[in-house]
């Protein structure tokens, strides 16, 4: 139960975290001290013998030595040391441990790019249904009807919002989505017998597309964006040759703009013998608004947790289906729903399918929360989805860019994003210090440094589900901020101070993380 980075406990002193005042006179105006950290009591120092929070059933079977089973090398040489606690001590610390975190049920959660946006808990009711729980992969198609209709339907829909011609529920997650989006794109070429060998990637695209580039044995090459944020089209121009295979692309891209030049973008890519992958994960902009297909593209991939409400679910599991147009079709991985002249659905593998990218069709319980998701907003519902959340993002945009240094004046879509630049060479405050400090007011830091191309970038998305006056909340909170880097940067230079952690040596952290227990250490 240690913290990485703590020192192995929650709760140690502002001092112990590194929250030192370089000066008596910073002491002075900042009247705190170490009772101000709340300390939350580790559960092994809640301990005590002979206290239990479990019951096990009478044995069922007969008792054997596990020795004998295991063999002696595989036995502990001592007990345990696991906590004895009761149940309601165990039920309290860890309700305890999390009223301490900041979460998107309890807290604005901009956190730019990942669309953590609010999650209907019918959903969860929905993917819960015995009859769907109960399914098993290996039941034959006649006896799972009503499974694969919702799938069928599932693929539909994302083919209609995509504009794309077929699509894959296969792919584990956004990555993984993209991957196999480039594995397709590469057996395509294949067929043809091509031998390209490159992949252009705008600077910026997503940071993971290089690395899906390498596994599928791609060369890449970086396109330069413009000064107003947008694909520079002449190097795109001097870089298209019959050595390329694709290219990547992020719309919108993560500078929050959608590329103006789109349309011009995928007939030069086209016109080169290659072809245009859309990194989906900024889709939640663009339902009800555009379709990818209808602007070029030929395959993408979508992250259901993004952009149809299914929870992130602490890393997993997650879905990232593929959607292509129909020269990629052949192609597509997995398994895929059909339907029979007289109604039955089926499930086929695709005639030159790239192959079972993960075992049949992935996360179905995360695949039918979005299902439902979609089903209960409608056609015109995720058409507001999209329009809100482009709303939200100016309306933040447009608040805050006298204060913080907007790179990229121009209407955003469903993010904005700022620099800390100024506040660093002026202050010596950088965009970290401004997301610690927003632990104070118990709002989630957004995205920081990222992109890449944007210096001490600060990358805000509300979202379509929070009101006005979350939004105006949260306004106000990084107008007080900037005045603090102004007036007083030591401040927030050495947030958070109301969290039961607060400031971290993060070098230390990563590569030191105390992640053992040890009794009457000071560690």
């Amino acid at each position: 139960m240690s913290y990485s980075g703590t020192n192995g406990s929650f709760g140690r002193t502002l001092k112990e975290y590194g929250c030192i005042m370089q000066t008596e006179e910073k002491n002075n105006n900042m009247e705190m001290d170490d009772e101000m950290v709340v300390r939350i009591p580790l559960i092994y120092e809640l301990s005590k013998p002979g206290r239990r929070a479990y019951e096990l059933p009478q044995l069922d079977v007969p008792k054997q030595d596990a020795t004998k089973i295991l063999g002696a090398k595989y036995m502990r040489k001592e007990k345990a040391m696991l906590p004895e606690i009761d149940t309601l001590g165990l039920v309290r610390h860890f309700t305890n441990l999390s009223r301490r975190n900041i979460g998107l049920d309890s807290s604005f959660y901009p956190l730019g790019s990942c669309t953590m946006k609010y999650n209907p808990k019918v959903n969860e009711v929905v993917a819960a249904m015995p009859k769907y729980l109960k399914v098993h992969p290996y039941q034959k198609d006649e006896h799972v009807q009503g499974t694969l209709h919702m799938l069928f339907e599932m693929q539909e829909y994302l083919k209609d919002i995509a504009g794309l011609d077929a699509v894959s529920l296969a792919p584990a997650a956004g990555a993984h989505g993209e991957l196999s989006s480039m594995m397709v794109i590469k057996a395509y070429h294949q067929s043809q017998g091509n031998s390209r060998n490159l992949v252009l990637i705008p600077d910026s695209a997503h940071g993971t597309n290089p690395a899906s580039c390498a596994v599928c044995g791609y060369d890449v090459k970086t396109i330069k964006s413009s000064a107003n944020g947008f694909l520079e089209i002449e190097d795109l121009k001097a870089n298209l040759n019959d050595t390329v295979a694709a290219l990547m692309i992020t719309n919108p891209n993560t500078l929050g703009l959608f590329e103006e030049k789109i349309k011009e973008i995928t007939e030069l890519v086209h016109e080169a013998g290659a072809l245009v992958y859309m990194d989906g994960a900024n889709m939640n902009a663009l339902l009800g608004i555009a379709r990818p297909g209808d602007f070029g593209i030929d395959v993408m991939h979508y992250n259901l947790h993004k952009t149809f409400s299914t929870p992130h679910g602490g890393g997993g599991p997650g879905a990232g289906p593929i959607a292509v147009c129909s020269l990629l079709e052949d192609f597509l991985p997995g398994l895929i729903v059909t339907k029979d002249e007289d109604g039955i659905y089926r499930t086929v593998s695709m005639p030159e399918s790239i192959g079972q990218t993960r075992m049949y069709f992935g996360s179905i319980g995360v695949i039918l929360k979005a299902y439902a998701y979609i089903r209960r907003m409608g056609k015109e519902g995720l058409g507001q989805v999209g329009k809100i959340a482009v709303l939200n993002a100016n309306y933040i945009m447009n608040k805050l860019k006298d204060v913080y240094h907007l790179p990229y004046d121009r209407v955003c879509m469903h993010e904005c994003i700022f620099s800390a630049d100024e506040f660093k060479k002026n202050t010596q405050v950088r965009t970290l210090d401004i997301a610690k400090r927003l632990l104070d007011y118990e709002i989630h830091p957004p995205t920081v440094y990222f992109p890449l191309i944007v210096s001490e970038a600060i990358m805000i998305e509300p979202t379509e589900t929070e009101n006005k006056e979350t939004i105006d909340k949260f306004i106000e909170v990084m107008k007080s901020i900037a005045t603090e880097a102004q007036e007083e940067p030591w401040k927030v230079q050495e947030a958070p101070y109301m969290t039961p952690v607060t400031r971290l040596d993060e070098v230390k952290a990563a590569r030191e993380p105390i992640l053992k227990y040890t009794p009457n250490s000071k560690k």
